[in-house]
């Protein structure tokens, strides 16, 4: 592990552009449950991917909104860990970076991470169902909502239409504007990091791939190995919030 270490501190400090690919493993050092992780009270009683579809929303629109305002509250309410802040920390030693990833949380922007691509949405940005427009709609209280409950969507002022969360669901496509940005990101980087994510999830799950296709070294940290198959790829494993801020000691 010290000798992969310091090989990936090497290949950073050389590197020119960086893509930080992150995934759910990165927010739950922050408490952040992924649908992999039990839930509590009245969610106890459904499985997070049936309610994460459009067709869930149709059929029960105050269920799944009243789901999605609970998750909104909780993400509220944690904090960026270590390893966030490393990533917002890696802007003073490389010239250009740019964090891509499949999380839906804001936790990038608040440690202080400039240009973050959500290639599946983001929690904190739910608009209008019928004609997508922006709705600012205030946090709720995470005390009051308990283990959950339903809530009915607020409505649009334009076209009366509900609310739904900004997030990808199961079955939509990715946002063209986040994803056509990303893969000339990935294209033309020298060196793509890749944290907290299985690679299991298509087409994010394409990126690292690419880059190194494309020549760039790829370092993926996690708490399991990821298996490599070239000599430009590296496995760093453990906890993003241990293994980034070491990276970023020895730049």
């Amino acid at each position: 592990m010290p000798t992969q270490l310091q090989t990936a501190i090497d290949h950073l400090s050389r590197a020119q552009r960086v893509v930080v690919f992150t995934g759910a493993g990165v927010s739950a050092e922050s408490g952040i449950p992924t649908f992999r992780d039990d839930l509590t009270g009245l969610w106890a009683r459904f499985d997070p991917q049936r309610l994460a579809t459009p067709e869930a929303f149709l059929a029960d629109p105050e269920l799944v909104w009243g789901w999605y305002e609970w998750r909104r509250a909780r993400v509220g309410q944690v904090q960026p860990n270590p390893g966030h802040t490393a990533i917002a920390q890696l802007e003073r030693h490389v010239p250009q970076v740019c964090v891509v990833t499949q999380n839906v949380d804001d936790l990038h922007e608040r440690a202080g991470s400039t240009r973050v691509l959500h290639l599946h949405g983001s929690i904190q940005s739910p608009r209008c169902h019928d004609c997508a427009r922006p709705m600012q709609i205030p946090l709720a209280d995470l005390d009051q909502l308990g283990d959950g409950q339903r809530m009915a969507p607020p409505r649009c002022e334009d076209c009366d239409g509900p609310a739904r969360p900004g997030v990808v669901w199961f079955g939509e496509s990715l946002p063209e504007q986040a994803w056509q940005s990303a893969w000339p990101e990935v294209q033309k980087c020298d060196l793509l990091l890749s944290v907290g994510t299985s690679g299991a999830v298509y087409p994010a799950a394409q990126l690292p791939q690419l880059a190194l296709e494309q020549g760039a070294v790829v370092v993926h940290v996690n708490p399991d190995p990821i298996a490599v198959s070239s000599e430009r790829e590296l496995s760093l494993v453990g906890r993003a919030g241990e293994i980034l801020p070491r990276l970023m000691e020895g730049l």
